[in-house]
């Protein structure tokens, strides 16, 4: 089912699969004046379900493949901690006590790295110095 699902997402998400989508809504609305009002409501809405499907499947998957591509380039850093790959699975309050140490332990590097950046500013500028 899955396989289905993201093969049919996928051809949505292409041009063809655009204009087959906007052809049966043009469709449908050509239908209205002989009386098939409800049916077009119908269609209309599973067209409008199945476009919403189908941004959900593609958001999912462009999720992945970068979580997967951050993930391998943490992994090829020999500098970085390993310990946030597949964070993207965690409970979202481990996921949020992490991002706060993230953060705290970014504006602890920043603070360090700003008096180094400071004094080669001041020496570029003064050459004697």
């Amino acid at each position: 089912m899955n396989r289905f699902l993201f093969l049919t997402a996928d051809f949505l998400s292409r041009p063809p699969g655009f204009y087959l989508l906007v052809g049966a809504m043009v469709l449908c609305t050509l239908l209205v004046p002989f009386g098939l009002t409800n049916a077009v409501t119908y269609a209309l809405s599973v067209a409008a379900i199945i476009i919403t499907g189908v941004v959900l499947i593609q958001g999912y998957r462009d999720t992945a493949a970068i979580h997967a591509k951050l993930d391998e380039l943490i992994i090829a850093l020999a500098e970085t901690r390993n310990d946030v790959v597949g964070l993207e699975h965690a409970e979202p309050h481990e996921i949020k006590s992490k991002l706060t140490e993230l953060e705290q332990e970014a504006k602890r590097a920043s603070a360090q790295v700003a008096p180094a950046a400071n004094s080669t500013r001041a020496a570029l500028k003064d050459p004697r110095a």
